[in-house]
């Protein structure tokens, strides 16, 4: 296991390059000059030139990915050219409210998309079973803000029992999460339902039935723990994909997020910003795949790393 890992931590290296590589020309592809919207429109050429010069951006764009990923592997991400602050002091202070949400819309997706998958596979062909899954394909399909403005015209405006936006009691969390939560339950409800009804059908599970134990335990002690392998692997991947998709959900509920800002900085030619967000956001989704990985140990002894 321990050469293992030390082989993936290695591996991270080209991977966060190889994502700097594409955020930094991807980024410079927007149209626009981030010197001309700092200086105004009604800036001379002069002032322009003198914020171009400051900021790098009269180099050769060779020059300024070296310089940019030199000083990223220093822990240097640059300063916006926007706020002027240390780019790394903006994502500390984002980033920890976008992985606050991540995890109650997790947490919202596990609960809703395990039970729903579980109960779907154990009533097969049921009605039980049909509206699962019907629910399920809803969610999937369902656009993420459409969901959001209707649970806020409902629940905030019309009820009045929760807040519309921003972030401060417990009470804010729970609109975003269940906006951002609930396509990650639909795949998820999916795919449990898929492996219980797989475990479901092996022979130690007809043995166990054959010998009068309760279907309640048989479910959650034999079948549920097998089953939950391909299960993780979703949970892993969708915990970045919860990341990733914040950006909308932080943007309807005004969430003071890192997928807000990135769509701000985008938006004032930030490149800095928008290029430290992306590769934070990038080692977190390989640093979760990571964990996945170990957890796989856990649930079944049988796997193992050479």
């Amino acid at each position: 296991m321990s050469k293992y890992l030390i082989r993936r931590l290695i591996m991270i290296l080209p991977v966060i390059i190889g994502v700097s590589l594409v955020v930094f020309f991807m980024v410079r592809a927007i149209p626009g000059d981030p010197a001309q919207a700092l200086a105004g429109e009604r800036a001379d050429e002069e002032t322009v030139a003198m914020i171009r010069a400051r900021f790098g951006l009269d180099q050769p764009l060779p020059v300024q990915y070296w310089v940019f990923i030199s000083n990223a592997l220093q822990g240097d991400l640059g300063r916006s050219t926007r706020t002027r602050r240390p780019v790394a002091a903006e994502i500390a202070e984002m980033f920890p409210n976008t992985i606050k949400l991540a995890t109650a819309a997790m947490a919202v997706a596990v609960v809703v998309g395990v039970s729903a998958g579980i109960l779907s596979a154990v009533k097969k062909d049921t009605w039980v079973d049909n509206l699962s899954m019907f629910i399920a394909l809803f969610g999937v399909s369902m656009p993420v803000f459409w969901l959001g403005l209707m649970l806020m015209l409902v629940f905030s405006v019309r009820l009045n029992w929760l807040p519309t936006a921003g972030m401060g009691t417990w009470a804010h969390f729970i609109l975003p999460a269940i906006t951002l939560g609930m396509s990650s339950a639909a795949i998820m409800a999916r795919m449990t339902r898929s492996s219980m009804l797989e475990v479901l059908r092996q022979d130690y599970i007809r043995t166990a039935r054959s010998k009068g134990l309760a279907e309640f335990r048989i479910v959650n002690k034999h079948a549920l723990k097998n089953a939950l392998i391909p299960v993780v692997t979703v949970l892993g991947l969708q915990f970045g994909t919860l990341l990733g998709g914040s950006v909308l959900t932080e943007t309807v509920f005004a969430w003071p997020g890192i997928g807000r800002m990135m769509v701000e900085s985008i938006m004032a030619r930030d490149y800095p910003v928008v290029q430290g967000a992306v590769l934070t956001v990038s080692l977190t989704f390989i640093v979760m795949n990571l964990i996945v990985d170990v957890l796989y140990v856990y649930l079944d002894p049988a796997i193992k790393y050479d």
